[in-house]
């Protein structure tokens, strides 16, 4: 059984990556899903009062469910047995590899870009840094 983590953070092209992953399940073998949505580490510029820290954090915490949830029915709408999702803080690329790595994935798919200011200029600033530091292959989705 292969197995794949869908790195998804929301965008079109994370949805897209989901499509993709599910085009491949249509093939003979059978594929197992695992869904990650990295939180980046919060970078304060000013102090906060401790209570609307607290707001801050829970609301990135209800976002971040709320895109593995979306997720999740978009992959079991598309056919995908979703295994698990993971919901780590930090660098995205590095987390992302780092599951790709503990979960002993056979490939990552995730979109060439996300939810960034850049749009179509550049191939994501993500999507290639996990392509440089992966150890199993990454498919990219428009």
């Amino acid at each position: 059984m292969l197995k794949f983590l869908i790195a998804v953070d929301g965008s079109a092209h994370a949805m897209n990556a989901i499509g993709a992953v599910a085009a491949l399940a249509r093939a003979p073998a059978p594929l197992e899903v695992v869904l990650i949505n990295v939180r980046n580490d919060p970078i304060y510029y000013a102090e906060l009062p401790p209570d609307a820290l607290q707001e801050l954090e829970a609301a990135v915490l209800t976002q971040q469910a709320r895109v593995l949830q979306e997720a999740a029915a978009h992959a079991r709408a598309s056919g995908l047995t979703v295994s698990a999702t993971r919901d780590p803080s930090g660098t995205a690329a590095s987390e992302i590899v780092r599951a790709a790595d503990d979960l002993g994935v056979d490939q990552i798919a995730m979109g060439t870009r996300g939810m960034g200011s850049m749009g179509s200029l550049f191939l994501g600033s993500v999507a290639q840094r996990v392509v440089h530091l992966a150890k199993v292959p990454v498919l990219l989705v428009k």
